[in-house]
């Protein structure tokens, strides 16, 4: 069983690395177009910059989630360097738990915003399903698809948070635990 959560961890992981590695070629591609097309041939897309700005927050919601799995959030190993290692694992978890519950809150209020929110974007086509088919809109893209990524966002955090918790549990048990990326704890 641990094989195959590690296998679906590792996977999530690269999912998610490729994602943001797309989103960030795609925002600079769409500033280098958007720039190129405003300053040399005087014809700037309307679309440019929104995409830009959309790419970029979906980027960071999900290196977000990456961030909390990895551990790679602000935390004070000096701290933890002092105390007990137990003091330290339970302060971890602690930190953990309340991320869990950041991840909640994006989930309910993110469903919540992106199921109420009006509004369009005048200058974005989009697609829809419509009919059991994908069909293509030439105009106005609702906002609620941009924020979609928070409740998304918001699931992947809670994810990561558990999977860092049974990860920590496990690595406790098994003598292998650290509460930093350079110091082990000998419990």
């Amino acid at each position: 069983m641990l094989a195959a959560m590690s296998f679906i961890d590792r996977i999530v992981r690269n999912t998610l690395t490729s994602f943001c590695a797309i989103l960030l070629l795609l925002m600079v591609a769409f500033t280098v177009y958007s720039v190129v097309m405003r300053y040399v041939f005087e014809n700037p897309p309307v679309w440019g910059d929104l995409l830009t700005v959309l790419s970029n927050i979906w980027l960071v919601f999900f290196a977000l989630a990456l961030t909390v799995r990895d551990k790679d959030y602000i935390a004070l190993d000096l701290i933890y360097s002092w105390l007990p290692p137990k003091v330290s694992f339970c302060i971890q978890q602690f930190w953990s738990m309340v991320i869990f519950g950041l991840g909640l809150v994006m989930i309910i209020w993110g469903i919540e915003v992106v199921t109420t929110m009006g509004g369009k974007y005048w200058e974005m086509w989009y697609f829809a399903w419509e009919d059991g088919q994908i069909v293509f809109k030439p105009n106005y893209m609702p906002k609620k698809y941009a924020v979609a990524i928070v409740p998304i966002s918001g699931f992947l955090v809670c994810v990561a948070a558990i999977a860092s918790i049974c990860e920590d549990v496990f690595r406790l048990r098994t003598g292998t635990y650290k509460w930093s990326k350079n110091v082990d704890i000998q419990s």
